[in-house]
């Protein structure tokens, strides 16, 4: 999978099967993280890439009134995240500032599925945008495009330090373990 971000300053965020790579050019920096250890799943870009089923990211999803779809004839879906305060109050049948801004909402057009938005609020009350348009299926594209050189003087950081590895979780815990 490959994002390339004009804005707000140009970006690149690849998938190479491999490595999640994330570069801006602007820092001359590229983080990198394991594509099958990333623990970033605020961003559903796992959705999109066909890597993960909603179902493995939303504890609940329901149709969602209060939030105003950017095209009227869409529907907004809100997905609880598993695992987070909005999926316990749900269940608990409380609310939190956390709960209340931890949610992924999709934006689809009911005649033909297609996404047309994904909203996404975090704890911090950060909102992030990604909107959708004339899709296309199975383009042919060089496959240069999916492969990531960083440039000459560009640092590799390697990303993800606060994920657990698969290893950590049967080490001793009481010794940290890094990716």
């Amino acid at each position: 999978m490959r994002w390339e971000y004009r804005s707000p300053e140009p970006n690149l965020y690849l998938i190479d099967g491999k490595w999640s790579w994330f570069y801006v050019p602007a820092d001359h920096t590229v983080t990198r993280i394991r594509a099958k250890e990333s623990a970033d799943w605020r961003t559903p870009l796992a959705l999109l890439a066909g890597e993960m089923k909603v179902s493995r990211i939303c504890a609940q999803v329901t149709v969602d009134t209060s939030t105003r779809a950017a095209i009227s004839s869409n529907v907004v879906l809100r997905c609880e995240l598993r695992g987070s305060a909005a999926a316990r109050s749900e269940r608990e049948g409380s609310t939190t500032f956390e709960a209340e801004h931890n949610r992924v909402f999709f934006e689809v057009n009911p005649a033909n599925g297609e996404l047309a938005r994904i909203l996404i609020s975090d704890p911090g009350g950060v909102q992030v945008e990604f909107r959708f348009a004339d899709w296309q299926f199975d383009p042919h594209l060089d496959s240069k495009l999916f492969r990531f050189e960083p440039p000459k003087g560009v640092a590799i950081v390697d990303g993800d330090w606060a994920a657990p590895s698969p290893a950590a979780s049967q080490a001793d815990p009481r010794v940290p373990s890094f990716p």
